[in-house]
């Protein structure tokens, strides 16, 4: 069997030998090196390259995050950051995944070895998740019973949607690479573009930062949705990390619906719960698209958005990050077509002329 070999970069001598002594309990990971800052790591990376590197942020010498930048441009390697700075300012989590980082764990600022000790499944799973990741596409858990969206609403039938109207939705969800993906789709529209609504699976707090800094960069607004906005052309919203979003209709008009509730499919934000409001309440007049990341949320909600009437797309497995909930909801037959990562704005676009 050939294990992941990790290297492990952080000032902290502490963090070094907890977490190397975690990670190689587990018989799938070896942890090749563990380095006090970014340059020691160059030394031991041009003697034998790690598959996952697992990152801090604060060091002496080079932040984590010009490693990381230095990292993607030179030879894209799978990375974990894993730093207190997440906790302290979720900014620096979004700049970090903007980077190319897979995957955020957040370290306290005390009880550290405690905590790093009670976080090893996550540590584990990050690890094992980011090994899988292929990151030279990026370039331009708790263990929970696994709830379906029935849990916050039931499934809608052929008489829930409206019949066909001038008014369109585009629902998007991603998660593992979505950062990046979101970006490049997000960027490429222009201010004259249907109402998007978004799924990123994201921790609370992050969300309000990213969308932050999706709008400065797009000529559409972006923001994190709030209850009861407007699904309006030229915007999108992006669920609240902690908090199921639910596309909701009065008349002619869409909003969202923010919500607390149990996890679908592992997650909340759930894409399940986005892609079952759209099916019911926008049905015809709905575009619904899946993009990168792990598992299978949104394969059954996007299957009963096609079976309503509206138009699917699937980011193609060559542009993911992670080929995992786009090939699952292919395999369950609600993908209606499958585009490259560059192509999926103009499919947005072309909801305005249907």
């Amino acid at each position: 069997m050939t294990r992941i070999k990790v290297l492990v970069v952080d000032d902290s001598a502490v963090v070094r030998q907890v977490v190397t002594a975690l990670l190689t309990e587990d018989p799938e990971i070896e942890v090749i090196a563990a380095a006090a800052d970014p340059i020691l790591a160059i030394a031991r990376m041009n003697v034998q390259w790690p598959d996952v590197i697992v990152l801090d942020v604060e060091m002496p010498r080079m932040d984590g995050i010009t490693f990381l930048k230095k990292i993607m441009a030179e030879h894209p390697t799978p990375v974990v950051i894993c730093s207190t700075l997440a906790e302290a300012g979720a900014k620096t989590s979004i700049e970090a995944l903007a980077a190319g980082a897979v995957a955020i764990i957040t370290k306290p600022t005390i009880g550290l070895k405690q905590f790093l000790i009670d976080a090893s499944d996550d540590l584990v799973s990050a690890v094992k998740a980011a090994a899988k990741a292929n990151v030279k596409r990026l370039l331009p858990v708790v263990a929970v019973s696994k709830n379906t969206a029935d849990v916050i609403m039931p499934a809608a039938d052929k008489h829930s949607a409206m019949i066909q109207t001038t008014e369109r939705v585009v629902a998007l969800g991603t998660s593992t690479g979505g950062t990046q993906a979101l970006e490049v789709v997000l960027t490429s529209l222009p201010r004259v573009c249907p109402g998007i609504v978004i799924v990123q699976h994201m921790p609370e707090k992050f969300t309000a930062e990213f969308a932050n800094r999706l709008n400065g960069l797009c000529q559409i607004n972006v923001k994190e949705a709030q209850n009861n906005d407007r699904v309006l052309r030229g915007q999108a919203l992006i669920a609240p990390g902690g908090k199921h979003m639910l596309l909701r209709r009065t008349g002619a008009q869409y909003y969202v619906e923010i919500m607390d509730g149990p996890l679908v499919n592992r997650h909340r934000p759930s894409v399940d719960v986005l892609f079952r409001s759209v099916a019911k309440c926008a049905g015809a007049n709905a575009l619904g698209v899946i993009m990168t990341g792990m598992g299978d949320d949104g394969a059954a909600g996007l299957l009963e958005m096609r079976t309503a009437g509206a138009h699917t797309v699937a980011q193609d497995e060559e542009s993911c990050v992670v080929y995992g909930m786009p090939k699952e909801a292919v395999r369950r037959g609600g993908v209606e077509k499958t585009v490259t990562l560059s192509a999926i704005g103009r499919e947005i676009l072309q909801q305005l002329r249907m």
